[in-house]
C-alpha cells in the first residue's frame, strides 16, 4: 500500500499544500488568504481558524476524488513545516504537546510558520495520523567556536533554510555516491533571504542567521557597516527600521523589487545599477562561502547551490566563476521545501529514520549550552 503524505507550509498570506504519493507529487496548492482578514491579528496564532478551515477543505476535496479514482484515500502521515521553536538538532519530529505549548508561547517570535504544526496536530486527531515537524527554522548543530561574537550577551544563533538545505544536501550526497554523514560540502539557498551554510559529516556546524548577518538578499540588509548602522539606530524609529532590515533591504532597498527576474529584464536592457547591485549580491554570497570554506579547514567535497535564485543562470555563473576553485558547484534550483517535508516523514514510515522528540532534544541542548 503507498503512502500518503500531507505536507503543510504556511507563509504570510498563504498556505501551501501538497499531497504525495510515496515521493511523487500528486496535488498541490498555494491556499491565498485575504489580507484584509490576517492584517487585524497581532498574533500569528489568531490566525489559525482560517487556516485550519481552508486546509481541511482542500484535504477532504483531494482525498474524495482519489478514493473514487483508487479506491484509496487513507493518509499515512502529515508533514508540518517548523515555526521558530527553541533551538534542536536536525531531524524529523513528533508534533507533540511540548512542541504546540511552545509555538503558542506569546513570548515566541511571531511567524507564520509557526502555525504549520498546530494545523497539523489538529488533522493528524480528526484523520487519526501521526503528525512530524521536519527540519524548522531553528535546526541548532553550529559548533561553539561559531556561536561567539565579539560581545558576551550576543551570541550568533543558528537561523537558517535548514529544511531545504538538509535535503538538497543529501541530494548531493546521493549525486556523489557517497553517505551525507561523510561528507564535507558547503550549503547556499537563494530565497528571499540567503543562508550559507557549512556542513561537516552530517552536521550544518556554522550558518549565517539570514535574518541578521551575511550577504544582502532580495528582501533583507545582511551585514551592515557597524558605525553607519548606529547613526541610522540614533535617527529612525525602531519600527521602521525593522521593516527595512527584514523586507525592505537588500534588492528592495536598492532597486524596489525583491524579483530577480525583473533585476535581469533591467540589465538586459543596459541598467547599469541593477547589474552593479546584482554582481555585489553575488559578490556577497561567494565571500560567504569562502568563509563556510574556512570553516571546514579542507576543500569542500561539493558546493551545493539551491532556491528560487538558483534558477538565474547569470547568477549562479557568477558565483562560480569566483568559487569553483575551492570544489564542484552543484545546482539544485528551485525550492523543494515541500517535497522535503514529505521525505522527511517517508524516513519515519520507512524505518529509515527513528522521529524525535522535541522536548527531550530541546532539554538536551538546552543544557549542553548551558554546561
Amino acid at each position: 500500500m503507498p503512502s500518503l503524505v500531507l505536507a503543510v507550509n504556511p507563509g504570510a498570506t498563504s498556505t501551501k499544500l501538497a499531497l504525495y504519493e510515496d515521493d511523487q507529487l500528486i496535488s498541490s496548492e498555494t491556499l491565498l488568504h485575504d489580507p484584509g482578514y490576517l492584517a487585524p491579528h497581532h498574533h500569528v496564532i489568531d490566525q489559525l481558524p482560517l487556516r485550519l478551515s481552508a486546509v481541511r477543505s482542500w484535504l477532504q476535496t483531494q482525498l474524495d476524488r482519489r478514493a473514487a479514482r483508487v479506491g484509496f484515500n487513507r493518509l499515512a502521515g502529515i508533514a508540518a513545516r517548523g515555526g521558530l521553536l527553541h533551538p534542536i538538532p536536525s531531524g524529523t519530529y513528533t508534533v507533540d504537546e511540548a512542541m504546540l505549548k511552545d509555538l503558542r508561547d506569546p513570548e515566541t517570535r511571531q511567524h507564520a510558520s509557526n502555525l504549520g504544526a498546530l494545523i497539523a496536530a489538529e488533522l493528524s486527531s480528526e484523520y487519526v495520523v501521526d503528525a512530524y515537524c521536519v527540519d524548522p527554522v531553528s535546526v541548532d548543530e553550529m559548533d561553539d567556536l561559531a556561536r561567539v561574537s565579539g560581545l558576551p550577551e550576543l551570541e550568533r544563533r543558528s537561523l537558517g533554510h535548514a529544511l531545504s538545505m538538509k535535503a538538497v544536501a543529501r541530494q548531493a550526497a546521493a549525486e556523489l555516491g557517497r553517505p551525507y554523514a561523510e561528507l564535507n560540502l558547503v550549503v547556499v539557498h537563494l530565497g528571499s533571504g540567503i543562508s550559507v551554510a557549512a556542513h561537516r559529516m552530517g552536521r550544518m556546524v556554522d550558518v549565517n542567521n539570514a535574518n541578521d548577518q551575511g550577504p544582502f538578499s532580495p528582501e533583507r540588509v545582511g551585514t551592515l557597516p557597524l558605525t553607519g548602522l548606529l547613526k541610522l539606530c540614533a535617527s529612525q524609529p525602531i519600527e521602521r527600521l525593522r521593516h527595512r532590515f527584514w523586507g525592505g533591504g537588500g534588492l528592495m532597498a536598492h532597486l524596489g523589487t525583491n524579483d530577480g527576474r525583473e533585476v535581469e529584464r533591467r540589465i538586459a536592457e543596459g541598467d547599469d545599477r541593477a547589474l552593479l547591485v546584482f554582481r555585489a549580491m553575488a559578490y556577497q554570497v561567494a565571500k560567504e562561502i569562502g568563509a563556510m570554506v574556512a570553516v571546514l579547514g579542507t576543500a569542500p567535497d561539493a558546493i551545493v547551490i539551491t532556491g528560487g535564485l538558483a534558477h538565474s543562470e547569470r547568477f549562479v555563473r557568477w558565483l562560480a566563476e569566483r568559487v569553483s576553485f575551492l570544489g564542484r558547484v552543484i545546482v539544485y534550483p528551485g525550492e523543494e521545501e515541500m517535497r522535503a517535508l514529505a521525505l522527511g516523514v517517508l524516513r519515519v514510515l520507512r524505518g529509515e529514520e527513528l522521529p524525535k522528540s522535541y522536548a527531550t532534544e530541546r532539554d538536551r541542548l538546552a543544557s549542553w549550552k548551558a554546561g
